[in-house]
């Protein structure tokens, strides 16, 4: 399986304030990246994976509402996560 505990642990512990930060919106933010990356990869070797297609989709929304949210409530939090992440360009 390409996402275990130990690599959860590991992105909780890196963006998170700690390893039991599973909550917060930049723990979040991460593993929602790291799944992103992953399904992405995935659609280029399997172009007419559509149930696919359509998980990617609603996880780059989820990922979306919580960079709006993190916008709205701490500007510095966000591009802290964008900057880490590598999410814009």
């Amino acid at each position: 399986m390409y996402l275990d505990s130990t690599k959860k642990q590991e992105l909780f512990e890196k963006h998170g304030k700690s390893v039991t930060d599973t909550g917060s919106p930049e723990s979040q933010i991460a593993l929602f990246t790291f799944r992103i990356s992953h399904l992405t990869e995935h659609l280029k070797a399997n172009h007419k994976d559509y149930n696919t297609e359509r998980a990617l989709k609603m996880l780059v929304g989820k990922r979306r509402r919580l960079l709006d949210y993190l916008i709205k409530v701490d500007i510095a939090r966000y591009r802290n996560i964008i900057k880490e992440l590598g999410i814009r360009k």
